[in-house]
């Protein structure tokens, strides 16, 4: 198994074989979040016009997302896993558009199989590709709006690749790293409205989940298909 990985939309558009596009704070811990309370399909676009057209087209579908990390105008939910647990939502289409990590799979036109990557469902995603075997694996770090790395996912990525190749990462040591870099915003009095101290902790859940979420295809577009990993 060949694993490469590649940072931001350069990445995401170098990548081949199975795809792994990782966004921790918070797109992808978000979407694992939705799809365990039953939102369902999860829809990932690129642009806010394209989440409001395919908004039209489903009429139920709630519009979850962030832009400089707040929620947009119109837009139902944010992209916080705290505010979409106390919201309660649940048996609906979900249309997510965010910054980094929905940016990724859309450009991401080379893979050959997209999942959806964070700590909180990483060991579904490690057992996942052990059980496909492919020949090729890209990791992509989607980073801060796709403009630099960030430590929560260049982490994840060793996190992943370490399990593939058969060698122990130190979580605790890592969550340290990224609460005293990258993950330090949470934790400013003026970004509790956006992105509160709890989606800190929701978004390094390590393993919550035990399913991986595949971007595929059906007449509306692309949409993510929860898969049970055992």
């Amino acid at each position: 198994m060949q694993i490469t990985t590649g940072h931001l939309l350069e990445g995401a558009r170098q990548a081949k074989g199975l795809t792994v596009v990782i966004d921790v704070f918070r797109a992808f811990s978000t979407a694992c979040y939705a799809a365990a309370q039953g939102l369902a399909p999860i829809y990932p676009v690129g642009s806010l016009e394209e989440a409001f057209l395919l908004k039209e087209k489903l009429g139920d579908a709630l519009l979850a997302g962030e832009r400089n990390e707040r929620k947009p105008e119109g837009f139902d939910l944010g992209n916080s896993p705290a505010q979409l647990l106390k919201a309660g939502f649940r048996g609906r289409p979900m249309i997510h558009t965010t910054s980094s990590g929905t940016q990724g799979i859309v450009h991401a036109t080379g893979a050959s199989e997209i999942l959806t990557g964070s700590f909180v469902n990483a060991g579904a995603i490690v057992r996942y590709i052990r059980e496909c075997r492919p020949g090729r694996v890209s990791l992509v770090c989607m980073g801060y709006a796709c403009q630099y790395p960030t430590d929560e996912d260049t982490l994840c990525a060793e996190y992943i690749l370490n399990a593939l190749e058969g060698r122990e990462s130190d979580f605790p040591a890592m969550k340290e790293v990224i609460r005293h870099g990258s993950g330090a915003r949470f934790f400013e009095a003026a970004s509790q409205a956006w992105a509160p101290a709890a989606d800190f902790d929701l978004c390094l859940q390590l393993s919550r989940f035990d399913f991986v979420l595949r971007a595929e295809k059906n007449e509306e577009g692309l949409f993510l298909h929860k898969i049970e990993v055992h």
